[in-house]
């Protein structure tokens, strides 16, 4: 495990301060005992608040309520004895300048001693002047290796006879839980249906919904379209096809790299939104949407560390989908200079970690103006691929109106002339099909008849699309879209 590895050298190597961030104390605590008692043998206490010091019959409850006495212990024992104290949520106590000065001597002296402190927090929170005496190291969540061998472990102290390949389909839906939180939702599964198997997938996707919505600034969103409800975009729909089961562990095995993500820029109403929906859908991953408005806050620092919180959720929910709608309107936010650099900065930092990130997640940002979108971003490294999605040509109009036909009127689908349609809406986009369809809709309802092919003529006529209202900024696209730097999404784009 690299975790306990990287933990064990600095131990050996007597850094006097550690600071390690969690959520999972109690595995956390038999890491602590296994290395004290087999790697590393040494004397083992744990403190908190409440219970004080444990795990030595003489000291037990001593400095409960009071974390100054906490450390006066650690002084008062002698210089050669071998131990390890760990302090749980004492990142609570450091901004007392009794317990900063006690910190500082502490540091001093158990540099020649066989002692380690170890502070456990479920956050990063140090004041400046205890920075360069502290190490931080973060405490991974369970690897798919780690999940496989507790599930296996559970499910037979539970007498239930599973193949291995359900438990590595169980292992990889649990991944980004917690061991905690894997073992109580597979006892709600046990008490609701008396059984686990490969169906058991699906509480554990709702598992991870609830951990999404403790976070503010992502929503777990539904993934109810297929590429049957996406009109055209063919050559899209190959790349996604062949990515569709990137994310396996058979395909990790293979030696095959995660796929980053996908960028698409291009005209409004031309699918885009529906193409991230679709992803999650075919790939059978939970969609995650980032609101980046969510992200600013009006304190220094704040945005940068909630941006930060984000994106190690997304990593710890991994396998996943990762949605940024609209990501050009961020970026025109931070190209104004009216919040002092604050927007650059989150931005810079998810940059960084959409290029250099090496979990599970894959990032669909979509965006309509291609001039505010950085150059580095676009560059191979930050995406797979980009893709630009041009208004639909006369086949693809032909395939949006049977899809929004389809699921309107499936049994009248026939009925209408789709041909000669896709013909008289030139220039039309995606959405603007379904407004039309729906428009006719209403026509045929006062008129208390089925709406007809005469009725979606007839508004066709009298619809105005963007692209008429907007065709310089269109045409801007268009001519970028030839650059040679981008992929068609649809197979023509005539």
């Amino acid at each position: 495990m690299a975790f306990k590895n990287k933990l064990l050298l600095l131990l050996k190597a007597r850094y006097p301060l550690i600071y390690i961030t969690t959520q999972e104390e109690e595995r956390l605590d038999y890491i602590f005992s296994s290395i004290a008692r087999n790697e590393l043998p040494r004397a083992y206490y744990t403190w908190d608040f409440i219970s004080g010091y444990q795990g030595n019959p003489n000291d037990k409850g001593f400095a409960a309520r009071n974390p100054l006495q906490a450390l006066e212990l650690i002084d008062k024992l002698a210089p050669e004895m071998n131990a390890i104290f760990v302090l749980k949520d004492f990142d609570n106590f450091l901004k007392d300048f009794s317990i900063t000065r006690k910190i500082k001597n502490l540091s001093k002296d158990l540099k020649k001693q066989p002692k380690n402190v170890i502070i456990v927090s479920n956050e990063v929170n140090i004041p400046d002047s205890l920075k360069e005496i502290i190490t931080v190291i973060d405490f991974p969540l369970p690897t798919y290796e780690e999940i496989f061998e507790e599930l296996g472990r559970l499910l037979k102290s539970l007498q239930q006879e599973n193949s291995q390949q359900t438990i590595a389909s169980l292992s990889f839906a649990c991944q980004g839980l917690t061991f905690e939180r894997i073992r109580r939702v597979l006892s709600k599964i046990i008490v609701q249906y008396g059984v686990i198997d490969e169906s058991s997938s699906l509480l554990l996707l709702e598992e991870k919904r609830q951990i999404i919505q403790q976070s503010q600034a992502l929503e777990f969103c539904d993934t109810n379209k297929k590429f049957t409800d996406l009109g055209g975009l063919d050559n899209l729909k190959r790349w996604l096809k062949v990515r569709t089961n990137a994310f396996c562990q058979e395909a990790s095995d293979y030696g095959l790299p995660y796929p980053k993500g996908v960028l698409l820029v291009g005209v409004q109403g031309t699918g885009k939104s529906i193409a991230a929906k679709v992803i999650g859908c075919e790939w059978n991953l939970p969609l995650l949407r980032l609101d980046f408005g969510r992200l600013f806050a009006s304190l220094v620092g704040q945005s940068e560390t909630r941006i930060r919180r984000v994106v190690k959720l997304a990593d710890s929910l991994a396998p996943c989908i990762l949605w940024i709608d609209e990501i050009d309107k961020v970026f025109s936010n931070g190209q104004s200079g009216g919040d002092n650099g604050t927007t650059n900065r989150v931005l810079a930092t998810f940059i960084t970690w959409l290029s250099e990130k090496t979990s599970p997640v894959f990032v669909v940002a979509t965006a309509n103006n291609i001039d505010y979108i950085p150059p580095e971003v676009i560059r191979k490294g930050r995406f797979d691929e980009v893709f630009f999605l041009t208004l639909p040509n006369i086949e693809e109009r032909a395939s949006i109106f049977k899809v929004h036909l389809q699921r309107f009127r499936p049994d009248r689908v026939g009925e209408f002339d789709v041909n000669l349609l896709s013909k008289v809406a030139l220039d039309f986009s995606g959405a603007e099909i379904e407004q039309c369809i729906i428009e006719a809709m209403r026509v045929g309802f006062n008129a208390n008849r089925e709406f007809e092919t005469k009725d979606i003529l007839d508004v066709i006529q009298d619809f105005v699309p963007l692209a008429r209202t907007k065709e310089a900024e269109l045409q801007k696209l268009k001519e970028w879209s030839e650059s040679g730097n981008v992929v068609l999404a649809s197979k023509s784009s005539k």
